[in-house]
């Protein structure tokens, strides 16, 4: 029995205590180092990320320019049947019905979306709420009735 408690820390049976040091050291480590990967593998999503908004970013001005063309064309396609005074006239006033609508849509969705509060999360807070506190007022009626 005593050979057991004079054995080296490090031998085929160690403490208790020791084991446990050695637990929560291997613990820590790992830790840090799923840590230390989560960053690395962030940082290199993020790169991905960077380069797709950026390409995302480039191909929304590009076609800023395409639907600015093809203005132009139409444009030029009416100036062959009216002056070309009339054909721009046209055309922006097209713009700005395709704006109108858009303006309307989009103000019809906002107003659907307001207030911005989860509703369905608060409700279902507030029936938590509601079931703790009656849980509560029951536990405290039996507290009651118990204690007479």
């Amino acid at each position: 029995m005593t050979d057991q408690l004079d054995a080296p820390a490090d031998g085929p049976q160690q403490t208790t205590g020791r084991l446990v040091a050695q637990l929560s050291e291997q613990v820590a480590r790992l830790v840090r180092d799923e840590v230390a990967l989560a960053k690395i593998e962030l940082a290199q999503q993020g790169k991905r990320l960077g380069v797709g908004a950026g390409m995302l970013g480039a191909a929304g001005v590009l076609a800023l320019y395409a639907v600015a063309a093809g203005l132009v064309a139409a444009g030029l396609a009416l100036a062959l049947v009216l002056d070309g005074w009339l054909a721009a006239l046209v055309v922006a006033g097209a713009i700005l019905l395709v704006i109108a609508i858009l303006a309307m849509v989009g103000l019809r969705s906002l107003r659907r979306g307001m207030p911005p509060v989860p509703a369905a999360t608060v409700a279902g807070v507030r029936q938590d709420v509601a079931t703790l506190q009656r849980i509560r007022t029951k536990g405290q009626g039996t507290k009651g009735q118990g204690t007479s």
